[in-house]
């Protein structure tokens, strides 16, 4: 069976401001195109199917063209929700949507009950396990401590549970939205950590033949069982180097897979670009970045008069501008954001105690701000599946 692995549309996002419909749009086109020309079986949406919980009406009707246009090829699609979306608002209808053969997977209870799709070796078994939020999920896989490593364990157990009462030689695939261990990420992804861990195993999805993941936008091997797809277009500089791809993979007889990328559209290349003013006016290195979405970085020790605007004259797609003054090391100017460059909340918070008091928090204080930053991320996946 052949099947094209996505993930993480984000429809309804814009860039820095800068509208990504068409852009959206265009890689739906390259979807529906590659599902026709490589005969391909089944597509498989790995959450974050919109970018947030109530998306704009231009979003909803391109997902909606996405849907008939994916139907009227006959091939089934299989969608989970991911943690940008409102599960309980995109699985909507889904019972009458999967009489179209459009599956969505958006109630965590229904983990173990796959879709069913049968080629000329047998049936193929697709589990969807949409994001699990630990606050929001414990009781239903009653789970103590409630981690991400947890629930989707416990999600996986039913899982292989339902795969082993089925007949011997059942092939299968799990979607799941998630950060794993190994993975990269970037700048784009919303944070998902509780009890200050985010990663979970590879090892939690072991029993299923291939493992469609989502959340991170970068396209990568955890291993041959194991991918994201990433994102199809970049939502931050940080993907500038990235390849936006899909996977379109092969699920063999024996359950074997085989995997190739298929690059999707580029609408606008991004460029990172970093230096005084003037140079970067002046470098005709930097010819190649003139049609591109810039983010600039001035280093400049003054900040320079207008810089915008004379960015703009030669780089008319410059959406990002910062600086970061060239000083000494151990200069006591250096900027507050670069202090806190990759430090998460928990450690910041930790910071700040030791340098009001002299002395940083024992564990249990540790353990107090690891509860009340969890708390708080609870709270704001609670709004989201209320609004």
């Amino acid at each position: 069976m052949r099947f094209l692995h996505t993930s993480d549309w984000h429809l309804g996002r814009s860039f820095h401001r800068a509208s990504l419909l068409d852009a959206q749009a265009a890689f739906v086109g390259h979807l529906v195109d590659t599902v026709r020309e490589r005969a391909v079986d089944a597509v498989l949406v790995a959450g974050d199917v919109y970018d947030r919980a109530v998306p704009p009406l231009a979003a909803v009707e391109l997902f909606d063209d996405t849907l008939h246009r994916l139907a009227g090829l006959g091939v089934p699609t299989i969608m989970i929700s991911g943690n940008h979306d409102s599960a309980r608002r995109l699985g909507v209808g889904a019972g009458l949507l999967g009489r179209a053969g459009i599956h969505l997977r958006t109630d965590p209870a229904g983990c173990a009950t796959p879709v069913l799709l049968r080629d000329r070796h047998g049936e193929v078994a697709f589990y969807g396990l949409p994001y699990l939020e630990p606050a929001l999920v414990k009781d239903e896989f009653q789970v103590t401590g409630p981690s991400h490593e947890a629930v989707l364990g416990a999600a996986m157990d039913r899982v292989r549970a339902d795969l082993a009462a089925r007949p011997a030689g059942t092939r299968s695939v799990a979607l799941a939205h998630a950060f794993v261990t190994g993975g990269e990420a970037s700048d784009s992804e919303r944070d998902i950590t509780v009890g200050g861990v985010a990663a979970v195993p590879a090892g939690v999805f072991s029993g299923v033949d291939y493992v469609a993941l989502g959340h991170l936008h970068g396209c990568q091997t955890i291993n041959p069982r194991v991918r994201y797809a990433g994102s199809p277009l970049a939502y931050s500089f940080s993907e500038a180097g990235h390849r936006k791809s899909t996977w379109l993979v092969d699920l063999a007889a024996d359950g074997g897979v085989t995997a190739e990328r298929v690059d999707c559209p580029v609408p606008r290349p991004l460029a990172r670009i970093r230096g005084h003013l003037e140079d970067l006016l002046a470098d005709p290195a930097l010819a190649e970045h003139e049609d591109a979405w810039v983010e600039a970085t001035l280093t400049d020790p003054v900040r320079p008069a207008e810089p915008m605007a004379r960015l703009t004259e030669r780089f008319p797609g410059v959406l990002s501008l910062l600086f970061a003054p060239e000083r000494p090391p151990g200069d006591p100017d250096e900027s507050y954001a670069r202090r806190l460059a990759g430090r998460d909340d928990q450690q910041i918070a930790e910071d700040f105690i030791a340098h009001v008091r002299g002395t940083g928090p024992d564990e249990d204080e540790r353990a107090l701000l690891r509860d009340a930053f969890d708390g708080a991320r609870a709270e704001d996946a609670l709004r989201e599946v209320v609004r």
